[in-house]
């Protein structure tokens, strides 16, 4: 069983950076495609972004791109979304999953382990 703890969320202006992380305890997590999605009030989850189990290989969803970028570092268990240039459309519960998979997946139902999600708030 793997544990995910999102942390980093927070209220900030249009424009602004945030960085949230995610660690994982309970498992291998070199093992696991990590993934982060958001969900806004009334919507529903979407895919932000995930990155391959050794780093290598990165997505992200056309939204986001040229923004955000997705990082991990397996030494600490933990992966990271640094989120620039944040607009209030990003407004959003974000969480962090992981996967089993090799590939890197965007459907929410592939992933089998949830934080319990970090609020992201992007005032105009």
């Amino acid at each position: 069983q793997v544990q995910l703890v999102e942390s980093g969320g927070g209220l900030v202006q249009a424009g602004g950076s945030l960085r949230l992380s995610c660690s994982a305890s309970g498992g291998t997590f070199s093992s696991y495609v990590m993934g982060w999605f958001r969900q806004a009030p009334g919507k529903e989850r979407e895919f932000v972004s995930a990155i391959s189990r050794i780093g290598g290989r990165t997505g992200y969803a056309e939204s986001v791109k040229g923004r955000f970028t997705i990082s991990r570092d397996n030494a600490k268990n933990t992966v990271y979304l640094q989120m620039n240039s944040l607009k209030p459309e990003d407004t959003a519960v974000y969480y962090c999953a992981a996967n089993l998979q090799i590939i890197i997946d965007r459907r929410p139902g592939a992933y089998d382990y949830w934080g319990q999600g970090t609020q992201v708030t992007v005032s105009s």
